[in-house]
């Protein structure tokens, strides 16, 4: 009998503390900082207090209203989630700069919202998550978000950003994906980038293609685990082959439509690879054989090069047409039409 009280009054004591945990986090949902309701009112303000906002008001707790997320302990705003509304216009308000405690800020497909990027956002010191594409902003990727010490993750696509990649980004410690494709970069790649992250620990994303971008690879990144590269159409030139190792984590590559130019011969392609297209470049040599080794391979694009040799016969390299191929004089064999003499 005292063993089945003692039960009892465990199982109460635990009844009651998720009871007071759930109390707690709803109490901390509806307290509503009012810092950051007056950032949010801000932010609408500032955007002319479009229809998109119409549950943002003062009688509501912000933590209830459409595109914000709260922080289920503390009741302050961590992410706010903007996306997919045309008729929104206007630049990036600096009210945003109140949010003081955002993890996650994304400005998505907003044509209307235009402008630079504001210094605002550079004082957000909790930001993790940075995704600002297929929107109008404007002008240089600046210089400031390299004091976004705790950011992971960095989209500005699909925008119309011009100037360099900058510098800064590469003091970043826990950066590992960035995304600035589809803008009208130019310049060289930063050496350092990625170079602080823990490559034992974290695999880098890289994707910068559709730019106006120059210079070749960085020898630096021969020592980044790349688990995707995509440099593709850009004015890139030079030697590359610092990307490819056999050991090396990159599941998706592609270099296609610059001026790199490299012995494909004496590289080792990543053994998790499931992605290449090379094509559209003056790279030379012969296909190396290792690739009919490669059983994740699904895309394989070498077209318009300078190879030479047979196409490797076996493993995936039957599901690849000719047009894998195609454009390379001194290339031979299936499914090429022309035999290896």
């Amino acid at each position: 009998m005292k063993t089945t009280t003692t039960a009892m009054r465990s199982l109460s004591v635990a009844v009651l503390l998720l009871v007071a945990a759930a109390a707690s986090a709803s109490a901390a949902k509806d307290r509503c900082h009012s810092g950051d309701k007056a950032a949010l009112l801000a932010i609408k303000a500032a955007l002319g207090n479009p229809y998109h906002f119409a549950s943002w008001t003062p009688d509501n707790p912000c933590c209830d209203w459409y595109d914000v997320d709260c922080d289920a302990t503390t009741g302050r705003v961590v992410g706010l989630a903007v996306f997919q509304d045309a008729n929104l216009t206007g630049t990036i308000p600096d009210a945003v700069s109140g949010l003081v405690h955002l993890q996650n800020l994304m400005l998505h497909h907003l044509p209307g919202i235009s402008g630079p990027i504001p210094p605002a956002i550079g004082r957000l010191s909790n930001l993790s998550f940075l995704t600002i594409s297929w929107t109008g902003v404007s002008g240089p990727v600046p210089s400031f978000l390299g004091a976004l010490t705790r950011l992971n993750q960095l989209d500005l696509s699909f925008n119309a950003l011009t100037g360099a990649v900058p510098a800064s980004l590469a003091a970043l410690p826990s950066l590992y994906s960035i995304d600035i494709s589809r803008n009208r970069l130019t310049g060289s790649l930063p050496p350092l980038l990625f170079s602080r992250l823990d490559k034992a620990q974290q695999e880098a994303y890289l994707r910068l293609s559709h730019n106006n971008l120059t210079g070749s690879v960085p020898p630096e990144f021969s020592a980044v685990a790349f688990a995707q590269v995509d440099l593709s159409r850009n004015a890139f030139a030079g030697d590359a082959s610092g990307l490819f190792g056999r050991a090396k984590p990159v599941q998706q590559m592609d270099l296609s439509r610059n001026a790199f130019s490299f012995n494909l011969s004496a590289v080792e392609l990543p053994e998790q690879l499931n992605s290449l297209d090379l094509s559209h470049n003056a790279i030379y040599g012969g296909i190396p054989g290792q690739v009919v080794n490669l059983t994740n391979l699904q895309l394989f694009k070498v077209s318009y090069n300078r190879l030479w040799g047979a196409v490797p016969p076996g493993g995936n390299m039957g599901s690849f047409d000719a047009y894998s191929f195609q454009h390379n004089r001194c290339l031979c064999g299936p499914p090429l039409a022309d035999p290896c003499k």
